[in-house]
């Protein structure tokens, strides 16, 4: 049953949807797997298998599609994770950039299967949108230097 009116969906490079969305649940311990589908193309559309499952994280519903090599992700679509505190953005930025993923700048990452997230503590947005402009202007110049946020060097 779809719940959501505009749901995201991911194109990842394996052919195995149930093993992108444990990844994914594993990481986001409120998550849960909502359906898996499996399917076979017909001989016209070339063959093969592929598999569809959607999940919850976060209370978003994500749909993954699972068909293989065809489409790459890219930097111009990611996810954001708002998180509370910096204790939060370690997780997060940890489990993304581990096994395979890879850290960027400016809180930005990608995880194993390519996708890109931008991990921020929401206490972030209150130091580059301060009313003190010096406030800003050291968050927004310390945070060019960062990869994962550190709240701490912002202030």
């Amino acid at each position: 049953m779809i719940t959501q009116k505009i749901t995201p969906s991911i194109w990842v490079e394996t052919t195995d949807a149930k093993a992108v969305a444990d990844y994914y649940l594993s990481i986001f311990k409120d998550g849960k797997l909502k359906e898996h589908h499996k399917y076979t193309n017909p001989p016209e559309a070339g063959g093969g298998n592929f598999e569809t499952a959607i999940i919850e994280i976060a209370g978003m519903e994500l749909s993954i599609l699972a068909a293989g090599p065809f489409q790459k992700f890219n930097e111009s679509v990611s996810l954001v994770i708002n998180t509370k505190d910096q204790a939060e953005t370690d997780y997060y930025w940890s489990a993304l950039t581990k096994n395979g993923g890879q850290e960027s700048s400016c809180g930005w990452c990608k995880d194993k299967y390519g996708l890109s997230w931008q991990v921020v503590p929401v206490e972030y947005f209150d130091l580059i949108n301060n009313a003190d402009p010096k406030v800003r202007e050291k968050a927004m110049k310390n945070t060019l230097q960062q990869k994962k946020i550190i709240l701490a060097e912002l202030k």
